[in-house]
């Protein structure tokens, strides 16, 4: 035994055990407000931290030094005093933020909740409906995918596009699949007035929460609809996929469904999880996310469907490129943005 190589990993893995054992804790801090109280104003004690919130302050000192140990805030020793840095409250602190990633520990949570459901399916070889996946998933995940949306959908990701936004901003038909709790729909029904949008998702419980959340903005030219993708109504010149075509259990007939919506000039948009075509190029921090986010969640999901093709959160965009072209039948799929988390594609008919 390579005794360099075991403390290696040791460390590794106690880095990991750490933050696995943070993941309550930042949902706390989340919840309670503690991260916007501590970015907001200047350092604290936890004296002071338990004044200023109405909190115990005994849990409030042993949540803070647990945060201190992780390095998610800061610690003065002299003062005993806790504070956030300007990059710490970027990303745990400010939700609209394009690296707000408090939410993820939220889905991360929600993914051991999947714990006995999926450690079954490893035996059975069958999928988990979304339906039956952990209750709190659908909005860990909605919260996770939010900051991308809001910061890169209007602003980077429809530009991106050949003569879309000019549509949108005339008045278009917009049908956004696998919406879920609607906040990608919502962004866009904000952004383009003239437009006139429909959300649809097969989960009834999600489209409940689109429109719950729409009314809250008083949209009149949004609406959304319990529907499957391989049965599109209607005719559009757009059609959007936020990280939902790897989720279906038939991509290629789902794809074919949008293909005889779209309009003959129409443009479908596919936003997928970023990856490379192979194993090798995903063994990364952003991979070892998505991995372990597709073995809990959209494999069983895709398995649970008809034909359960299981494309996975890392298909790459070759793979996608051969559902939408060599299998659905599109003459056109380009990579018309990225971000570090999100592959953009565009696919014409």
């Amino acid at each position: 035994m390579n005794e360099e190589k075991l403390h290696g990993l040791v460390g590794r893995i106690l880095q990991d055990l750490g933050g696995a054992f943070s993941v309550p804790l930042v949902q706390i801090g989340e919840r309670l407000g503690l991260y916007k109280a501590l970015s907001e104003s200047g350092p604290l004690t936890s004296e002071d931290l338990a004044g200023a919130t109405g909190l115990s302050e005994r849990y409030l000192r042993e949540w803070l030094s647990a945060m201190s140990a992780s390095g998610y805030i800061d610690y003065d020793a002299d003062a005993r005093k806790f504070s956030m840095s300007p990059e710490q409250a970027f990303i745990l602190a400010q939700p609209d933020s394009p690296f707000y990633l408090a939410p993820a520990f939220g889905a991360a949570a929600a993914f051991h909740g999947n714990l006995e459901k999926v450690c079954d399916a490893f035996s059975s070889g069958e999928g988990v409906p979304w339906g039956d996946q952990s209750e709190c998933l659908s909005c860990a995940v909605a919260r996770f995918f939010r900051p991308g949306y809001h910061n890169h959908l209007v602003q980077e990701w429809l530009p991106a596009l050949e003569g879309v936004v000019a549509k949108l901003e005339a008045g278009a038909d917009v049908a956004d699949i696998g919406c879920g709790h609607g906040l990608s729909t919502v962004i866009m029904a904000k952004a383009f007035p003239n437009s006139r949008f429909v959300g649809y998702d097969y989960h009834p419980p999600s489209i409940e929460e689109a429109t719950r959340h729409a009314a809250e903005h008083d949209l009149e030219n949004l609406k959304f609809e319990v529907h499957q993708a391989k049965d599109l109504p209607g005719s559009f010149d757009l059609v959007t996929l936020f990280d939902c075509l790897h989720d279906l259990g038939d991509p290629v007939g789902a794809m074919q469904s949008i293909g005889r919506a779209l309009k003959p000039d129409g443009t479908c948009m596919i936003v997928e999880p970023m990856a490379g075509d192979s194993l090798t190029e995903n063994l990364n921090p952003v991979g070892r996310l998505y991995y372990s986010a597709s073995t809990m969640v959209c494999v069983p999901t895709s398995l649970s469907q008809e034909v359960g093709v299981a494309l996975g959160a890392q298909a790459g965009e070759s793979r996608l490129r051969e559902v939408i072209v060599d299998g659905a039948g599109f003459s056109t799929c380009r990579r018309a943005a990225e971000t570090p988390f999100n592959l953009i594609l565009e696919a014409k008919p």
